[in-house]
C-alpha cells in the first residue's frame, strides 16, 4: 500500500512498510524513512508508484484552470475529493486526485484552505482584489526592473533624482525604487553610496558626508526663518579701548580684552563678552531657534551657524563698534599680579581692533615680549596680560597637581584648515603660543569667576565638571556636565561654567542669562533669573546640549578626515612621515590624519616612522598604507625618552574652548571599545569604527 500524505506544508508519497496503531512507517522515493500519522494520510493507494503519482500529479496540477475550478467549487466548504467528482466528471484517479489538491495548495487567493484537505472558495470581490494586486505587482516588477537596467547603465531614472538623499540615508525598504537600488547594487556588487555617486545623484563624497548629516540633524534645512533684531536697552559705555584675537576667518566674535592702569598704581583687565542675552529672551523666537541647534557646526570652509547672520552681526564684537557686552573686571596688584577685586557689569564696550593670530602669531612670540621687540597693535596691553596670564597658568597647574594630575602637555600641535573652490589648505601651529595661552587663560578665569558668581547667589548654571566621580579612574575623570559648582580637576579650577561663546553655544546663552540676573537682582538673583533651582528645563537642555554637540563634533571630525584625504591627492602625496601613537595607530606628520596599520610591530610611543600611502577612499574615509621604514626611535626632552603623548580629550576641548580657537584631539580605538591611553590623564574614546578617527570639536573657525 502506498501513501500520499502532508509533512510540514509539503506533499509527500512513499511505500507502507509497517503500521502500528495510528501511524505509518513510510519509505519515500528518495530512500528516506519518515513515520507518518494517519490523520495526515490524504490518499491510499496501490497504483501507480508513489514517484510516477507525483510526477502525474505535478502535469496534472499545470493543466487545471484555476478559474473554472473556482466556478465550479461554488462557495460552500468541500473536500479535495468532491471537488473532484465534480471537475472530472467520475471518482478522480488517484493521480488526478493529488494533481486537483496540489492546485489547490497552490492558488491561496482562488482558495482559502479550512483543513487538511478542505478549502473554501474566495469570495469574488476578495478575489477581484487580490488578482488586481498582483497584476500590480508585476508592473512594480516590470517598472523596478527597467529601473536596474538604467542604474547598471549609469543613468540614475528621473523619479530617483529627488530622492537621492533618502534612498540612501532614509529609505522606504518597501518602494520599487530602494528594491531597484538595491538589486542594482547586488548585480554590480557595489554600495548604494558609490553606485548614487556614480550615476549622479549625489555630486561628490564631500556633498555625501554634508547631505547625511544635514538630513539628520536638520531635515527641514539649515536656513533661518526671517527675524526681527531685537532692541536692547540703554548700555552705560565703557571707557575702554577693547581688542580681540581671532583666527582670520572668525566672523563670530564673542570675546574681547582691555587694559587699564589706574590712578593708584594697579590694574584693570577687562574680559568682554559678546551679550545676545541681552536682547534675546527665554522662550521667544530667537531662543527656539538657538535651543533647537544647540551650538554651531564647524567644518573645513564652512559652517552653520546657531544664530541667523543679522543677529550675529549686531552682537559680535566687530572693530568700530561700539557693542553691548558683559565685561568682567579684574582688579590687579601688578607687583604680584594677584586678583584685588572682581566687578561684572553690561555695558557698551568700544572694540578698537580685531587681532588676528594669522599675522601676529610670528611676531607676539615669547622671545619678543621677554625682549619688548616686535611692533604691532596694543603691544603694551598683550605685554601685561601675559605677565599675568602666567601668574594663573602657575595657579592653576599648581591645583591640578594638587588634584594629584600631571602637568599639562605643552608639546601639541594643532592643525588650520582653510578650503577655497574646494583646494585645502592645512596649516601647522604649536600650541601655546603666547596669544592662544593669553585667550586660554582668561578665558578660564571667566568662566569660572561667572561660575562663582553663580553659585554664591544660589542660581543655577551649566557647569563642565571633571573628577570626584564614581567607578574606576576613567570614570572618575570623565568631563560631565552639571547644573551646580564643581571642579574641574583637569583644568585646576574649583568650578567652571561655560560662558564666553554666547553666540555659539546655547550652554553659554543660558549661562549669560543667569549671570545678568546676578549683576541685576543681587541677593533676588535665584527668585529673577530665567531658570530657577531645579528647573527641569535646565536639565533638558544639558541632555540636549550634549547630544547634538557630540553629533556636530562627529561630523567635523568626518569632514576633517575629508579633507585630509583630499589633500594627500591635491599634493601627490605616496610617502609620509608618522608617528606612532598606540599599537597599530599612528598620526601623520604633516596632517591630522590617523590611521591603522594592521600587522604593525610593537613599536613605541612615538617613533617615528615612514609609509607608503596605497590608496585611500574618500567615501569610506579609509586609507591603506604600508610601513617603509623605522626613522628614528621617540625623541629625547630634558634628557628623558619622549613618548607623544595625548591630552584628555574633554581637557583639550575646554583648553580650546578658551583658547576660541580649532583642535585636534586624538582618539584612539581599539575593536570598537574605549580604552585607556598609557598616562594616567588621557582618556581613550572609542571611534565609531574599527579604525581610529581624530576628533576636532572648536568653537570657532
Amino acid at each position: 500500500m502506498n501513501l500520499f500524505f502532508e509533512e510540514s506544508g509539503d506533499f509527500k508519497a512513499g511505500v507502507v512498510l509497517s503500521q502500528q496503531g495510528e501511524a505509518y512507517q513510510v519509505e519515500l522515493p528518495t530512500g528516506k524513512r519518515s513515520k507518518v500519522k494517519a490523520k495526515d494520510v490524504l490518499l491510499q493507494f496501490t497504483s501507480p508508484t508513489p514517484q510516477e503519482l507525483l510526477d502525474e500529479a505535478k502535469q496534472i496540477a499545470q493543466g487545471i484552470e484555476l478559474d473554472f475550478l473556482w466556478e465550479v467549487a461554488g462557495q460552500e466548504e468541500f473536500g479535495f475529493a468532491e471537488l473532484g467528482a465534480e471537475y472530472f466528471g467520475h471518482a478522480p484517479l488517484p493521480a488526478e486526485a493529488a494533481g486537483l489538491l496540489l492546485s489547490l495548495h497552490t492558488a491561496p487567493i482562488y482558495f482559502y484552505k479550512k483543513g487538511k484537505g478542505r478549502y473554501k472558495a474566495a469570495p469574488e470581490a476578495s478575489l477581484k482584489a487580490a488578482q488586481a494586486g498582483i497584476e500590480k505587482k508585476k508592473l512594480q516588477a516590470q517598472v523596478q526592473a527597467g529601473y536596474v537596467e538604467q542604474l547598471k547603465a549609469g543613468e540614475l531614472p528621473d523619479v530617483m533624482k529627488p530622492l537621492a538623499l533618502q534612498l540612501l540615508f532614509k529609505p522606504d525598504k518597501n518602494s520599487i525604487e530602494y528594491k531597484a537600488l538595491e538589486a542594482a547594487c547586488n548585480e554590480l556588487q557595489t554600495s548604494p553610496q558609490r553606485l548614487m555617486l556614480s550615476v549622479g545623484g549625489i555630486a561628490s563624497p564631500k556633498q555625501l558626508h554634508l547631505s547625511k548629516f544635514l538630513l539628520e540633524f536638520f531635515p527641514k534645512g539649515a536656513g533661518f526663518p526671517k527675524i526681527e533684531i531685537p532692541s536692547v536697552a540703554t548700555l552705560p559705555l565703557a571707557p575702554v579701548q577693547a581688542f580681540s584675537i581671532d583666527d582670520v576667518t572668525t566672523t563670530e566674535i564673542d570675546d574681547a580684552l582691555s587694559v587699564q592702569t589706574l590712578a593708584d598704581g594697579t590694574v584693570r583687565v577687562g574680559i568682554h563678552i559678546a551679550a545676545p542675552g541681552l536682547g534675546i529672551k527665554r522662550g521667544d523666537a530667537l531662543d527656539t531657534i538657538a535651543r533647537a541647534r544647540m551650538s554651531t557646526v564647524y567644518m573645513p570652509g564652512d559652517k552653520i551657524t546657531m544664530l541667523p547672520d543679522e543677529l550675529v552681526d549686531a552682537f559680535t564684537l566687530a572693530e568700530g563698534k561700539n557693542c553691548p557686552a558683559l565685561s568682567l573686571y579684574a582688579i590687579l596688584n601688578p607687583e604680584d599680579w594677584s586678583v584685588i577685586s572682581t566687578e561684572t557689569k553690561a555695558e557698551l564696550v568700544p572694540i578698537s581692533a580685531n587681532l588676528r593670530h594669522n599675522t601676529l602669531d610670528e611676531l607676539v612670540t615669547e622671545e619678543n615680549l621677554a625682549n619688548d621687540a616686535g611692533d604691532y597693535p596694543h603691544k603694551a596691553d598683550i605685554a601685561l596680560l601675559w605677565k599675568w596670564i602666567q601668574v594663573l597658568e602657575q595657579g592653576r597647574m599648581a591645583k591640578r597637581e594638587g588634584f594629584g594630575l600631571r602637568p599639562e602637555q605643552n608639546n601639541r600641535v594643532d592643525f588650520n584648515f582653510y578650503v577655497e573652490e574646494d583646494v585645502v589648505t592645512i596649516a601647522r601651529r604649536k600650541r601655546g603660543a603666547p596669544l592662544d595661552k593669553i585667550v586660554a587663560e582668561l578665558m578660564i578665569f571667566a568662566n569660572s569667576t561667572w561660575g562663582k558668581l553663580m553659585s554664591d547667589h544660589g542660581v543655577p548654571g551649566i557647569y563642565r565638571a571633571q573628577g570626584g566621580g564614581s567607578g574606576g579612574w576613567a570614570a572618575k575623570m570623565q568631563v560631565r556636565m552639571v547644573t551646580h559648582a564643581a571642579p574641574h580637576q583637569g583644568l585646576g579650577v574649583d568650578q567652571y561654567a561655560w560662558s564666553t561663546s554666547p553666540l555659539r553655544r546655547y550652554t553659554d546663552l543660558v549661562n549669560q542669562w543667569q549671570i545678568l540676573a546676578c549683576v541685576e537682582g543681587g541677593v533676588a538673583a535665584p527668585l529673577v533669573a530665567p531658570f530657577k533651582p531645579r528647573d527641569a528645563d535646565l536639565f533638558a537642555i544639558v541632555s540636549g546640549f550634549d547630544a547634538a554637540y557630540s553629533g556636530y563634533g562627529d561630523f567635523q571630525s568626518n569632514m576633517e578626515r575629508y579633507w585630509c584625504l583630499r589633500w594627500l591627492g591635491q599634493e601627490q602625496v605616496r610617502q609620509v612621515e608618522a608617528a606612532v601613537l598606540k599599537d597599530e595607530i599612528l598620526r601623520l606628520a604633516e596632517i591630522p590624519l590617523i590611521i591603522k596599520l594592521p600587522g604593525l610591530q610593537q613599536l613605541a610611543r612615538g617613533t617615528q616612522v615612514k609609509l607608503d600611502i596605497i590608496r585611500w577612499d574618500e567615501i569610506d574615509l579609509t586609507v591603506e598604507a604600508r610601513l617603509l621604514e623605522v626613522s628614528a626611535p621617540p625623541p629625547v626632552v630634558d634628557g628623558q625618552q619622549f613618548e607623544e603623548q595625548e591630552d584628555d580629550a574633554d581637557i583639550a576641548e575646554e583648553l580650546d574652548a578658551a583658547m576660541d580657537m580649532p583642535h585636534e584631539t586624538v582618539e584612539i580605538a581599539a575593536d570598537g571599545e574605549a580604552v585607556l591611553a598609557a598616562t594616567d590623564e588621557t582618556v581613550g574614546v572609542a571611534a565609531d569604527d574599527e579604525s581610529t578617527t581624530q576628533e576636532s570639536k572648536p568653537v570657532a573657525e
